[in-house]
């Protein structure tokens, strides 16, 4: 068994995938998995080669699935390089190889398991997705820049920051994945783009969080004056929004002495 590895990056991972499948071609794709690093522990059976990320095979791999497949399991690649699930690699290597046997047709076959594997990351890459653009708390700094901190299991902040530069295009924002060290940042009428953060960057911005102001207590104020004492559920409210998404939440948070 031959295992290729890569860094957490898209452009990496179909890089990998470019690699892995032409060492297939000749040794059968059955002798093929695909894994993303840090690998913790190795096995004595197999052979490791890491993969690093190549512009021009990013770009073959990515036409070849819109051309030869369709855009739509194009979208399941996507969405799939953004999962935390340890064999999301390996799923999108095991759904290419059905997608380029059978076509388009790929992305009904609901019988395959290999599709339906994809399937259910992308549901759950998407149910991430939604709740992070409810929950998501942004902090006016100065009133120049909108800062929004999130921490998601999933890599979702570009589908979230998406969705904000359809609403507030004409802001300057920010949303930051703490776990990641990454933002995607907003320039006022302008497209996003990725930033990766220094350590120095990190403690800069997490000093964001600490500013109050009128705006934040009347969030906090409405969110106390909504809720109905005598219908206080705890067992739905955490149903409805976790306790590990809460840790950004304005209203969760205690306001500082």
């Amino acid at each position: 068994m031959r295992v290729f590895s890569c860094e957490d990056k898209f452009e990496a991972m179909m890089t990998c995938i470019y690699d892995a499948w032409n060492w297939a071609l000749t040794n059968g794709h059955e002798n093929v998995r695909l894994q993303r690093e840090p690998i913790y522990q190795q096995s004595m059976f197999e052979e490791y080669e890491h993969v690093d990320a190549d512009d021009e095979k990013v770009t073959k791999v990515i036409r070849s699935i819109r051309k030869q497949i369709s855009d739509q399991a194009y979208l399941y690649v996507f969405y799939a390089s953004l999962s935390c699930e340890e064999d999301a690699l390996n799923a999108i290597y095991n759904f290419l190889r059905v997608g380029f046997a059978v076509g388009a047709n790929v992305c009904s076959m609901y019988a395959n398991p290999h599709v339906m594997r994809m399937m259910e990351i992308k549901r759950k890459i998407g149910n991430e997705a939604h709740y992070f653009r409810e929950f998501a708390r942004f902090s006016s700094l100065n009133n120049k820049v909108y800062v929004c901190h999130l921490e998601p299991k999933n890599n979702v902040i570009m589908i979230v920051g998406e969705h904000f530069a359809d609403r507030m295009p004409s802001e300057h924002w920010m949303i930051i994945d703490d776990n990641r060290k990454f933002a995607v940042v907003h320039p006022k009428d302008e497209q996003n783009y990725i930033r990766y953060l220094t350590d120095v960057e990190m403690i800069a911005l997490k000093n964001s969080e600490k500013y109050e102001d009128e705006y934040t207590d009347m969030w906090r104020t409405f969110f106390n004056a909504i809720s109905i004492k005598q219908r206080e559920n705890i067992a739905c409210q955490r149903n409805m929004f976790p306790i590990w998404m809460r840790k950004h939440a304005t209203e969760f948070t205690e306001k500082p002495e």
